[in-house]
């Protein structure tokens, strides 16, 4: 599903024009980007948890040159749905 299908199914259940639902979806959007900016997770009830996870420098080695190369540490944004989420995926998978 594409950004447009999604935001003309988004009206439909909520009864906002399709303008109104892109300015809400964005709105929604830049909250979580300057949540996140901040270096904070963001949890949502019923949907999961947005975390920023700090990934530490390590020293990789390269398999064809066997040179070891130092990768910086860098931040990751992980998503942790909540369980009700995971259980229907299971179910999907499994009646697939």
């Amino acid at each position: 599903m594409n950004n447009k299908e999604f935001i003309l199914q988004l009206s439909k259940k909520t009864g906002y024009s399709p303008d109104d639902t892109q300015k809400m979806v964005k709105a929604v959007i830049n909250g979580l980007v300057k949540e996140f900016g901040e270096g904070e997770g963001v949890n949502i009830a019923d949907f999961g948890t947005f975390e920023i996870k700090k990934k530490m420098e390590r020293i990789v080695v390269n398999p064809s040159t066997k040179q070891r190369m130092l990768v910086p540490p860098k931040l990751s944004l992980n998503f942790k749905p909540v369980q009700a989420i995971k259980d229907e995926l299971k179910q999907r998978k499994g009646g697939a």
